[in-house]
């Protein structure tokens, strides 16, 4: 199926950073209007020490998706170059941009929308909440609080964690953006980014009023699912397990799709992976013909060599990664909405 132009499909894209790059990269090749709803629960680098010094809201994943909807690449290079020297080393220009406007605008809302004229993006990023938050991750008789905390956490309970987010502060209930909800109710695709299940995706779907909205909604809801688990937490999930997980941290049932990777990598890399205890997500192909949903495996896996210039290791710097095709997983999307 070729698409000769942009079309005007509503799409929304929920998840973190690096996920909801890859996929609305790819996307915005074929539709006009793309939203992007982020989680608020980043708090490590750049953005830890931002929100900590000056009282912002987490600047990071938004700063992400604004660049993957800018349409000005001098620009998107500045709001991510990386300071290496001096007071400010190790922040980006774009998070240190956002975390300026807020203060100067009082609004982290406005702050956005001001920043998107800057990058000139073709598109929004929302955040999901306007609120201070921190992730709260319930391993049985263990709290862990903080997104970056979670990092090389290693689940201990045989039951499944709980995950929420709460005001920084402790003080009343975290409200719901009702710009996101909104997006939600009036797009044509819903799309859950891959990444990382507890630190990036369910933050953004545990806000109150996100699940509802997602089971609501006439849209057609796809998850596009990760291409290797996270070694401590999703260790031996299959792509259906990922799906499950998805819609228990929502609170129910709300996928139309899961659209899954089935072009296996190189021996040379999986070696690498398993090496570091990253292995490929399973297909169970019998428990995916049973699901409530339809299950799409397409050819995913990106193949090209990745390049970090803000890298200091010159080995690290250039390497291949397990990663998504932008423009096949915005295929794969393209094709369920024509379907």
């Amino acid at each position: 199926m070729e698409f000769m132009e942009k079309i005007g499909v509503n799409v929304v894209v929920i998840g973190g950073g690096t996920g909801s790059f890859t996929i609305m990269s790819g996307l915005k090749k074929y539709v006009r209007d793309i939203t992007a709803l982020v989680s608020m629960a980043d708090d490590g680098g750049s953005t830890g020490q931002l929100r900590d010094e000056l009282g912002v809201l987490p600047t990071g994943d938004v700063r992400q998706c604004l660049v993957a909807l800018s349409e000005s690449p001098k620009v998107r290079d500045l709001f991510n170059y990386r300071f290496e020297s001096g007071s400010m080393t190790g922040h980006a220009f774009g998070n240190l941009f956002l975390a300026a406007l807020e203060k100067m605008t009082g609004s982290f809302a406005e702050a956005v929308d001001l920043a998107g004229e800057v990058l000139r993006i073709d598109g929004r990023v929302v955040p999901t909440t306007l609120d201070s938050v921190e992730l709260v991750v319930q391993d049985g008789d263990k709290t862990i609080i903080g997104e970056s905390n979670m990092s090389e956490y290693r689940f201990s309970a045989d039951t499944k964690p709980q995950i929420s987010v709460r005001k920084k502060n402790g003080d009343g209930n975290v409200q719901v953006n009702p710009v996101a909800i909104q997006a939600i109710e009036e797009a044509d695709l819903v799309v859950i980014a891959p990444g990382n299940l507890y630190r990036s995706i369910a933050p953004a779907l545990t806000v109150s009023g996100m699940g509802e909205a997602l089971q609501k909604t006439s849209a057609r809801k796809i998850y596009v699912a990760n291409l290797v688990n996270k070694p401590g937490q999703t260790d031996d999930f299959a792509v259906h397990d990922l799906a499950g997980e998805i819609e228990r941290v929502a609170g129910g049932e709300f996928l139309n799709y899961v659209v899954y990777n089935v072009h296996q990598p190189s021996k040379k890399m999986l070696e690498k992976y398993a090496a570091e205890g990253e292995l490929p997500v399973e297909i169970d192909a019998a428990a995916l013909k049973s699901a409530h949903y339809k299950a799409k495996g397409a050819e995913l896996l990106a193949g090209e060599i990745w390049h970090n210039p803000n890298a200091k290791d010159p080995i690290a710097s250039q390497r291949t990664l397990i990663r998504h095709d932008p423009d096949a997983v915005a295929r794969a999307i393209m094709k369920i909405y024509f379907s």
